[in-house]
């Protein structure tokens, strides 16, 4: 029998990682108006590209070849889970920030991100080809973004910094979002002004980089804040994840949050 490969070394999976982003960023990259094919999956804001699904396979294609006995599951596509499974499981959003994709607005990305059955997340990247950004984070060995051919180390938002902003985002679901505005005014109160860039997986990243000085969101899937949630903590930023839902209506009242300490 093929001996399992080392499922725990975080440097080894982040390598993984890079590729398999980079591989469905290289389909994003491709985007054409005539091609998008864009189909609203469940509610107006909420929809689906035939490059979505093509970005996905792109990434599961390399995972397959590098980790075959890895379990995978994705946003669009049914979750693959092997005979004899190594411990790690790779959540993927193949494209965070749909909407942001099909308007041609810059801020959208694939994600990926490996997580052992401990519950601890142990590389991620976040690769956004528009901008010519790829975040990236191992367990213990920092966050980091390669722009432009450069590379830097992120340490998250300037405490000192006057005029923060806060990162947030709005449910595909009325009421839920109708509670959300209503909300805001009091969640904003310590913040200069909002941002709402459209991809939970970028704003988490801008939070690691100092971009935005905190970021708050509910009823996100665990795909889109996976790799964005430990790259923002790896850059020293302290992260609260939602508990593991039970069904749908919990997803909806759980609560994302980067730069907590800013929040009170």
């Amino acid at each position: 029998m093929m001996p399992l490969p080392d499922a725990a070394d975080p440097l080894e999976l982040l390598e993984v990682a890079r590729e398999a982003a980079a591989a469905g960023a290289a389909v994003l990259a491709q985007r054409s108006a005539g091609g998008l094919n864009a189909v609203n999956k469940s509610a107006d804001g909420d929809w689906v590209t035939d490059f979505d699904t093509a970005a996905e396979v792109a990434v599961r294609e390399v995972l397959a070849r590098l980790r075959p006995h890895d379990t995978v599951m994705g946003e669009e596509l049914e979750p693959a889970v092997p005979v004899h499974p190594s411990g790690i499981r790779w959540s993927i959003d193949p494209l965070d920030g749909t909407t942001n994709f099909i308007r041609d607005i810059v801020y959208y990305g694939t994600s990926v991100a490996a997580v052992n059955d401990d519950g601890e997340w142990l590389a991620g990247v976040v690769h956004a080809p528009a901008l010519v950004r790829v975040y990236s984070a191992a367990r213990g060995h920092g966050a980091w973004l390669a722009e432009h051919g450069s590379v830097r180390k992120l340490t998250g938002p300037d405490p000192q910094r006057v005029g923060k902003l806060l990162g947030t985002g709005f449910s595909y679901d009325a009421g839920v979002r109708s509670e959300q505005y209503a909300a805001l005014p009091q969640l904003a109160g310590e913040f200069a002004d909002v941002r709402r860039m459209g991809s939970a997986a970028l704003d988490l990243c801008m939070v690691a980089d100092g971009s935005l000085d905190a970021y708050i969101e509910r009823g996100l899937n665990e795909y889109d804040y996976a790799a964005g949630a430990l790259i923002a903590e790896e850059a020293g930023v302290p992260v609260q994840r939602p508990p593991q839902p039970a069904n749908d209506a919990e997803r909806l009242d759980a609560v994302t949050v980067a730069g907590a300490a800013l929040l009170g």
